[in-house]
């Protein structure tokens, strides 16, 4: 099952200068639970931003350069990662859920209450997808903005 973890804000910005806009420590440690003995897959920019894999997670580095990165396995199409048996959660960036949204069966996102700079978005969902899932959270001390947990199928 091919699931999608994403946070964006009120028009689907997602982030800015290949880096997250925002800290929200309840959306991070959403995203460490789900993902936690998963199998994660990134593009290359994303991992660089990250810049080292992810413990307690086979990382996958979706890429079209043919290079070699320690602790993660590094693929060239999306076909070897339909490939996996076991579930795989996408994590970014904009280029890979734009090839993934259409392969995808949940969504997991976290809807940020605020309206941001960026250069990399979400994509509009369609029709076929159905909220199962929504939490709406208030801000403090650890969460600068209001936000919304929704998970999605289809």
């Amino acid at each position: 099952m091919i699931s999608i973890i994403v946070a964006y804000d009120k028009n689907l910005a997602i982030g800015k200068d290949n880096k997250l806009c925002w800290r929200q420590s309840e959306d991070l440690k959403r995203f460490k639970s789900l993902t936690t003995g998963k199998t994660v897959v990134m593009g290359r920019k994303t991992f660089e931003s990250i810049g080292k894999p992810l413990p307690n997670r086979t990382n996958i580095v979706l890429t079209r350069q043919n290079i070699k990165i320690e602790g993660c396995k590094v693929v060239n199409s999306i076909d070897e990662i339909l490939k996996i048996e076991e579930d795989v959660f996408i994590i970014g960036g904009g280029e890979i859920y734009k090839e993934f949204i259409k392969l995808a069966s949940t969504l997991f996102v976290t809807e940020i209450d605020t309206e941001i700079e960026a250069d990399t978005y979400f994509s509009k969902l369609s029709s076929d997808w159905n909220i199962n899932y929504e939490e709406y959270r208030t801000k403090d001390e650890k969460n600068e903005y209001n936000y919304k947990f929704i998970n999605y199928v289809r």
